[in-house]
Formats: structure tokens, sequence, C-alpha cells
């Protein structure tokens, strides 16, 4: 521990030039970073030899090039599309863009900043190439060849990536990595890096798509599960990579105006990662028992062997991380030169598990899971059509025991409701109160959201057209009205620090400075303008079911999560217009809100009669071919679904009417108390100016009267002379 007069600076044994240490108070050395990479390679050899998916084939063998090159390009590409994700997530909410000398468009970049970003630039030309070897090596793999550049081999490798959905996969990722890429040693503003993090984001997708799930028992399950994974590594592995690049430059120097930014840039990563361990570890467990499931093939197969090694991993890794927060992160403030000696000590043990663990996942992928990957012989339209075989017939009581989880909502729902309670519990904490009918409809909407989604409504929606309206009007009407009232904005707002609380004082942003920059941008202008979200919440009906979106979000896993969030946001938009206390760009009049409401009530009304009276199916190579052998006809199921939509959609919104009208009720009254507070503190000056003018008004009058009245005297008098 230094002296009091010791610079914080001072250089210890570990931190002179020369020193072989690997992690010193300095930061963490280029051969030692390097090493997470020796780690990830020597743990993928191992478990590829031990699982055998190493060996030579019997029959279409690729050869050897192929077998290893393969694990080794996903390996590269898995590691630079991290780097990528974890570079911009620094670059956007995490360090300050600027120095502490000054802050202007023109001031100079952080130096940490700048090297996140050169670093991430970097890391996407690696991902754009490796996605391209993955897509090249992939062709080979699935069809037994080794690699050649005759025409052959080309055009075989065009039409694969082309019509095949693994190639197209491959294609889609090569694709959105050289955008990302591009855009990376382009763009510097922070709202064009956030949206360049979103579309890094996406170039999971597809990855997740082309797993080892495609025809699994619950596909879309292992889908959204594996998702999520992707979506937490990324985080957590780019995060990593970032503090170990940028250590040396997190303490600042005078030479270049910065000051030591590592414990804020700890805290900040340390609340992510904490997101991150959760996500990866209670989706990893997911997708486990959806792909093993037997505790035999768990612990007697290569396959479940490796997945232990994984989690087993995993807790160590977010170990450590609790040590960071509890422990490191802490007693960086003392400027203890042994605690960051500790910190990046820990940070360089992180960087190699986390280099083996994502050694193992890629030999993971690469071999096979105990369970067949293909689609069976004798498989149902249904299954085939799907992905899941036709339920049982639908009763009342099914409406409420048939459950098919999907992942994807069950996380949203769950992140909502933890953040929520966070949110309340900070805010009652400093004092303030939040109200309770906000945070019960809050919770309630979320319980609607996971039933809409997971439930009978999403199970029989698959099947059944009258089923699929009430998930879909439910899900833009009723999950909507609940959430609105929960007023999640506002709370955020409150129980995130102000200015002068603790807020960002470097010039970075954190969530509440992006929820400011969300709420007054122009893209939220345009979408919350009052004309505009009746008009998508009404129309949007129309474009979709009778265009081929319909069809196309009811095949593809994809659309239909798309569809989901759509209708979601769509019906959460329009009843924040109407109803919601959430800060607006611009709020409608009470008169106009009911004129719209009064509008989409018809609109619906119209939308649903069409379709009961309609004769032609919609979606017709789906609904007309799932071989269902219970219920009404595709055809008749269709019109009931028609009638759904008119009863259903109209009580959500009348229940909209009656709350805008008692909300104009409200705010009348609050005028009139304004109003009468403001006579009392002047004395009814208003009231007494009012009345003043009336009584310059009647004395004009009068005025003009007696001179009407004389004028008539005055011309007979002239003429009688």
């Amino acid at each position: 521990m230094p002296s009091a007069k010791s610079p914080a600076t001072a250089p210890s044994p570990a931190s002179k030039p020369g020193t072989k240490a690997g992690a010193s108070v300095e930061g963490i050395s280029l051969p030692w970073q390097l090493a997470g990479f020796a780690a990830l390679f020597l743990a993928l050899a191992g478990a590829l030899i031990f699982s055998g998916a190493s060996a030579a084939r019997q029959v279409s063998d690729p050869g050897a090039l192929v077998r290893w090159g393969l694990p080794v390009a996903k390996a590269i590409h898995n590691v630079s599309l991290a780097t990528v994700i974890g570079g911009l997530i620094f670059a956007v909410i995490i360090l300050p863009k600027h120095t502490s000398r000054s802050r202007g468009d023109d001031a100079p970049e952080h130096p940490a900043f700048t090297r996140a970003l050169a670093v991430a630039a970097a890391a996407g030309a690696v991902w754009t190439l490796s996605a391209v070897a993955v897509l090249v090596l992939t062709y080979a793999d699935v069809a037994g060849q080794s690699l050649s550049g005759d025409a052959q081999f080309t055009a075989s490798l065009v039409y694969f990536m082309t019509d095949i959905q693994t190639g197209q996969a491959w294609l889609a990722v090569t694709i959105i990595a050289a955008i990302v890429t591009t855009a990376l040693f382009g763009v510097r503003s922070l709202a064009g890096l956030a949206l360049t993090l979103v579309l890094a984001f996406g170039g999971l997708v597809p990855s997740a798509l082309i797993g080892h799930s495609a025809s699994s028992s619950d596909h879309e399950g292992a889908i959204n599960s594996l998702g999520l994974h992707l979506v937490g590594v990324s985080t957590w592995v780019g995060g990593i990579i970032m503090l170990a690049v940028l250590s040396s430059l997190l303490r600042g120097s005078k030479a270049t105006g910065t000051k030591d930014i590592t414990e804020q840039t700890l805290r900040r990563f340390s609340a992510l990662a904490g997101f991150a361990f959760v996500l990866v570890f209670a989706s990893g467990v997911v997708n486990a028992s959806i792909r093993v499931t037997s505790f035999s093939a768990l612990v007697g197969t290569p396959y479940g062997q490796i997945i232990l090694a994984k989690a087993l991993a995993t807790v160590v890794l977010g170990g450590i991380g609790f040590m960071h927060r509890q422990w490191v992160i802490p007693q960086l403030g003392r400027k203890s030169m042994t605690t960051r000696r500790v910190l990046w000590q820990l940070v360089l043990v992180e960087l190699l598990v986390m280099g083996a663990t994502s050694g193992l996942a890629v030999a993971l992928a690469s071999s096979a899971p105990p369970l067949p990957t293909t689609y069976a012989p004798d498989a149902s339209p249904a299954f085939i059509l799907s992905g899941y075989e036709l339920p049982p017939e639908l009763t009342p009581a099914r409406w409420l025991t048939e459950w098919r989880f999907d992942w994807l909502w069950v996380a949203v729902a769950l992140f909502g409701a933890a953040s929520y309670i966070l949110g309340v519990v900070k805010v009652r904490r400093r004092g303030d109160s939040w109200s309770w009918f906000r945070a019960v409809n809050w919770m309630i909407g979320l319980i609607v959201l996971t039933y809409i989604t997971s439930g009978p409504p999403s199970v029989y929606g698959r099947v059944l057209f009258s089923a699929h309206m009430v998930d879909h009007m439910a899900l833009t009407m009723v999950a909507p009205l609940f959430l609105v009232l929960g007023s999640p904005v506002t709370l955020a707002l409150r129980a995130l620090p102000s200015r002068g609380e603790g807020s960002r004082g470097d010039g970075s942003r954190g969530l509440r400075e992006w929820i400011l920059v969300f709420v007054h941008s122009k893209f939220s202008q345009v979408v919350t303008h009052p004309l505009f979200a009746a008009a998508n919440f009404a129309g949007s009906i129309v474009l979709f079911y009778f265009s081929d979106a319909f069809g196309w979000a009811m095949r593809e896993h994809v659309g239909h999560e798309l569809m989901n969030l759509h209708f979601l946001l769509t019906g959460y938009i329009f009843v924040l217009t109407m109803i919601g206390t959430d800060p607006l760009p611009r709020r409608a009049p009470y008169p106009m809100r009911l004129l719209l409401l009064l509008a989409t009530m018809g609109f619906h009304a119209f939308f649903g009669v069409s379709i009961m009276g309609g004769t032609g199916l919609l979606a017709a190579d789906y609904f007309g071919n799932l071989g269902r052998t219970w219920g009404q006809s595709a055809l008749l199921d269709q019109q009931t679904g028609g009638a759904v939509a008119w009863g259903i959609g109209e009580v959500p919104t009348l229940l909209v009417a009656i709350g805008v009208a008692v909300m104009w009720s409200r705010s009348d009254a609050r005028e009139t108390k304004r109003t009468d507070r403001a006579a009392d503190r002047n004395n009814d000056a208003d009231l007494n100016a009012y009345n003043d003018m009336f009584a310059r008004l009647a004395d004009r009058d009068a005025k003009l009267t007696d001179r009407d009245f004389k004028q008539p005297e005055s011309k007979t008098n002239l003429e009688g002379r």
C-alpha cells in the first residue's frame, strides 16, 4: 500500500519494462493476451479428439484439412465476432468518447475509445474472412469433398449458399460481417455505433438457426435458447477481451489529459457481465436439456461430458466475476498497487478460462449430439410445417394446460420483472414512492405476455386460425394495456441516477442517457405520433394477413418471432399514445384520442367481418396441409377467427376509451383547481379583469345608443330651419 504522499502511478517491480509478469499494475501484456487463443485451440483440439469429431469418416470423408480446418475457422469466427461486439459495447455504453479536457465534437477521442474501435474494426475484418472460410469448409464437410478449385466444386458451392438453408445462413453472416466492418472504419457517432452494435448482434441469428436443433422435439426452444446463449457469450467474452486489450490505457495519462477510469469501467462492465453470466448459464441449461434428454446420456457420452466441462468452466468464471464485484472493485478507489495487480491477474485467468471454454463450445458444435438432427422418414405434415406434432383437440380445459415455452419471451418477461423490481426497490430506498397500482399492472402484463407466447394461444395458434387470432389480439390489445399502465420508462428515469446523483459525468452514455436520447429522437417522434400510431395499429393488420408475410410468419421461426414483436410493439405504442404516462415527444388532445379510438374500432370491425365472410383460405399452403383430423375445417375455423378478431378487439379498445375519458375528466379537474389557486393568489384578478371588460363593453354600447337617439333629432331641427 503506497503512502499518502506516494503518487498513484508509482511503478512497481512487476510493471517495469522488461518484466516477464503477464499481469501487472499496468495491465496485461500482449503475449499473455494471445495466451487466451492458445488456451482456446488446445481445448478445441483435445475436445475434438475426445469426442471423435476429428476422426476420419468411413463414408464421404472430406479430408483432414476440412475436418480440422472447419472447427478452427469457427473458433476464429466466434472470437472475432465477440471482439467486435465487445468493442462496440465498450464504445457505446462504457467508455467516454472524449478526453477529460473537453467534450466538444472536435475534442480528441479518449485513447481507450479509439483503441476499442480500432481493435473491433480489425476483428471485423477477421470476422468477415473467417465467415467466408466457414462457408466454404461447411460445404466441403456437408458434401464430403476435399477443397478444390474446379468448376464443379464452385458451381455446387454457389448452389449451397443460395438454395440450402445452412449455406444461406453463412452467406448472411458474411454479408452482415462485411457491413459491420465497413461501418466500424467510418462511423464515429454514438448513435451510429449503437445501430452497428444491433446489426452485429443480428449476425448471431443465422448461427442460432442452424445449430443442432433443426429437428429436435422442441426445435424452436432450442433455437431461442441457443440464440440467447450466443448473445450472453458474445457480450461476456467480448468484454473480457476488451478489458485485456484496453488494460494499459484505463489508468490514464497526463500527456493525453486522461484520468484513471479503471474503477468506473470495471463497475460498468461488471453489471453487464453479471447479466451475461445468468443468461449464459440459464440458456445453456435449457439448451442442453433439449439436446440431452437423459442423465445417462449426459454423463455417459462424450457429448454430455463436454457439456459438463463447459458448465463447470462457466461456474468458475462466474465465481471470478463475483470476486471482482465484491472484493476487487471496491478496493480500486484506494489506489492500491496490490489490488490493481490482483485485478489484472484475475482478468488474465478469466481470459484463459474463457479461451478454453470457447474451444469446448466449438468442439461441442462440431460433435454429433445423442439425439438425431434429421427428420424421421415418417415425420407428419404438421411436424414438417410447424416443427411440432399436432396438439390434442382443443377443449376449454386445454386453454390452461397446453404449454410450450418460448424461451425468448420467457427471458424477456423474467428480465422485465427483475428490472422492474430492482427499480422499485431503488426508488423506495431513496425515499420516494411508487404506485402499487403501476407495479401490479406491469406484473400482470408480463404474465399475460408469457401466457400468450408460451401457453395455449401459441400452441394452438400454430394449427388453428381462430386460436391464432386469440393470440394476436391478446398480444396487440391485452398485454400492452397492462404494460403501459406499469409506466416502465418513468420508473427507469426515476431509478437511474440523474445529473448530480452519481450519473455519468464523463460524456459516456448509460441506460438513462440512451433512454432520453431515444425518447427525444426523430424516430420516436414519428412512431409515437398519434396519427402514425393509429394508422400502424389498424393498417398493419391488413398488410400482414392479406400478404405473403402471414404465411412466412407461420412457416419460419424468425418470421413468427418478428410477428410477435411487431404486434406487441404496435399495440404498446398505440395504447401509450392514448392513456400512457411515460414521456412522449407529442400527445394528442383528448378529443382527437377518442376519435382515433372510434376509427380503430371501426377498422377492426371491418377486418373481422371481412374475414368472417371470406371464402378463400389465408396461408392455404400452411393451414390446408397440417393434416388436422379434429375440429372445424380450415375455412370454417378461419371464419370463426374473424369473429374472434371482431369481438376481442372491441372490448380492450372500449376500456382504453373509458381510460381516455377518465384522464380527460381528471385533466379538466386539475385545470380547474389550478385556476382556483391562481385566483386565490391574485384576489380574482382574472375574474375582475373579465368583468371590467364586460363593463367597458356595456358602457360603450350605452354611449352608442345615446348617440343614435340624438342624431335623428338634430336632423329634424336642421330641416325645420
